[in-house]
């Protein structure tokens, strides 16, 4: 219908929607078979302290562990959720958030994980690639807001930030090995260059 000033009139159920946002993740958890915390990153202040964010998370397992839903919503927040062997994997959004969005997340989540673990998503594999999976959970979600929902993108991402090795005595020789000769004369004049201006 048109206002006076030949505007669309808002209805009453349009006001009662919230405005979108690009901020549409609360939070990214993985817990183990008893419930306690491996990763949890929260982007809103829904649960401000660690204590609120572990009570949560174990009245949240504590709803799911035994369940065959692959969604659930708990003190107004909708959770998403999948599990394998001894790790699950949550993904959790406002209570209007919409379920496939957070799903996408969830799926990449645990489609990057598997990759990286070569199809072996365990807690002790998850635990030796913990960097890894935090790099992941980075590359997916920052500040609430969905970066990436291609699995493999992830997965190429983190790889390239995990060979980002600092300059270390072991990389110095290991360049050394395939630098050519004049190369490697610069590199010793420079090393003994350092030497000196320590020494001083």
């Amino acid at each position: 219908m048109l206002g006076k000033q030949g505007h669309v009139a808002r209805s009453n159920m349009d006001a009662s929607f919230p405005e979108p946002s690009l901020y549409t993740i609360k939070a990214v958890a993985i817990l183990d078979n008893d419930g306690e915390r491996i990763i949890a990153k929260y982007f809103d202040d829904t649960f401000p302290t660690p204590k609120e964010q572990r009570a949560f998370e174990k009245n949240l397992f504590n709803k799911t562990h035994r369940a065959n839903a692959e969604i659930i919503m708990l003190e107004g927040i909708t959770c998403v959720y999948r599990s394998n062997v001894d790790l699950f994997f949550y993904v959790m959004g406002s209570s209007n958030e919409n379920e496939l969005i957070l799903a996408s997340v969830l799926n990449c989540l645990y489609d990057s994980v598997s990759q990286m673990l070569r199809k072996n998503v365990e807690k002790r594999a998850l635990m030796d690639n913990l960097d890894g999976v935090f790099l992941a959970v980075d590359e997916i979600v920052d500040g609430g807001i969905i970066l990436e929902a291609d699995p493999n993108a992830v997965v190429q991402r983190v790889a390239l930030r995990t060979e980002d090795v600092p300059l270390t005595e072991q990389t110095v020789a290991q360049l050394a090995e395939e630098l050519p000769v004049s190369m490697l004369q610069v590199l010793q004049s420079a090393k003994e260059q350092i030497k000196w201006s320590l020494l001083k």
